[in-house]
């Protein structure tokens, strides 16, 4: 079975990553598109402007943002498409989540990926997150 990971786009990527997506709304700075060895970058399934910009000026906590990104996902008919994309991809590479933020504890892949597990254990699929 293969997994689902997550890794700052800053870090080197490796053979083993699979499948790389950015999951960020806004092109990480510092990373020329060429470097960054990504496959997709799937903006439609990020945080909308008005939450991200919330939790970052500190406006929201984090347990609030997720909340607000869940009902976001379940709300936006692109976030099943990706789900079914992620299901088909898995089943001949890892994924491998990209992303920019610094706090790794505390970010909307966190969020991203529970929902996705969710979703998937509904198909009888099931993510290795690590």
């Amino acid at each position: 079975m293969y997994t689902i990971r997550r890794k700052r786009i800053y870090e080197a990527a490796e053979a083993d990553d699979g499948y790389r997506i950015l999951v960020d709304r806004l092109w990480p700075r510092g990373i020329k598109k060429e470097n960054a060895h990504l496959d997709r970058w799937a903006k439609e399934i990020t945080p909308s402007k008005e939450i991200r910009q919330l939790y970052h000026r500190g406006e929201m906590d984090f347990d609030s943002f997720g909340l607000a990104y869940l009902e976001e996902l379940e709300r936006n008919p692109a976030a099943q498409k990706f789900a079914a994309d992620c299901r088909s991809q898995l089943e001949t590479s890892n994924i491998t989540f990209v992303y920019g933020a610094k706090n790794q504890q505390e970010n909307h892949v966190i969020v991203l990926l529970k929902w996705l597990n969710d979703v998937l254990k509904q198909t009888n699929t099931s993510i290795d997150k690590t």
